[in-house]
């Protein structure tokens, strides 16, 4: 399976994400065995921001992922292109600054924020490497990136249980939990469907990044990925 075989509308991935935005919390903690928290703090460390400084959180979704950020007093923007979900976040979070927006064509001005991080959600784009480069161009000279995303567990054994608890379990155990299980089957696929810790890294370094480096959770099924952008010399 590729990712070319998964392909949807922008408008279509939408739809099955304001479909799922109700109950796309707890459906994550559940399936994710709770796991999601701590993936979340892993991320917050890797971008490593200030109070005075701001960061933009991409696909934030309903903002769970920017919540740490508004806590410790941190000026952090949640994107996102689903209606659906800033909806559900901006009833929960008045206090965060949530923005509907395009990750292939953000909707700031070059060098505003002092990091830009996406939990999840680069898969979920018809052309990372777009949005890869659209990331560094609103992130200011010197500015921190950080991708959360599935990947491929390094351990062959547990790499063969991954893949087939995505594929048969997931969509059964969302049947419980999700307001649309039948969208948990297209995010399992595209989670087999996306490339390898390295070739994630080659794409970031493509997109203009320096200094990638990242970081296995979970015997690999989560990476997080860390970068710069350049410098001005």
């Amino acid at each position: 399976m590729n990712r070319a075989s998964l392909e949807k509308r922008p408008d279509e991935v939408a739809a099955m994400f304001d479909d799922v935005a109700p109950r796309y919390d707890l459906s994550n903690d559940v399936l994710s065995l709770g796991q999601t928290r701590r993936w979340r703090r892993v991320v917050v460390d890797a971008v490593g921001a200030r109070p005075g400084q701001r960061v933009l959180d991409v696909a934030a979704g309903t903002g769970t992922s920017s919540e740490p950020y508004a806590d410790a007093g941190i000026d952090v923007v949640a994107l996102d292109f689903s209606l659906g979900m800033l909806k559900v976040g901006k009833r929960r979070r008045p206090d965060i600054d949530f923005v509907a927006g395009d990750a292939m064509a953000l909707p700031f001005a070059d060098n505003t924020f002092d990091a830009t991080t996406i939990s999840f959600g680069l898969r979920n784009v018809s052309e990372p490497k777009v949005a890869l480069a659209e990331m560094l161009r609103v992130t200011k000279p010197g500015g921190t990136l950080v991708v959360a995303e599935f990947s491929r567990p390094s351990f062959a054994p547990w790499r063969t249980v991954y893949t087939e608890y995505l594929m048969r379990a997931l969509p059964t155990i969302a049947r419980v939990s999700s307001s649309n299980p039948e969208a948990y089957v297209y995010l399992a696929e595209s989670i087999r469907a996306w490339p390898d810790q390295d070739h994630l890294a080659q794409w970031i370094a493509e997109a203009g990044w320096e200094k990638v480096t990242y970081r296995n959770l979970n015997g690999g099924l989560v990476a997080v990925h860390r970068a710069f952008k350049p410098a001005v010399a």
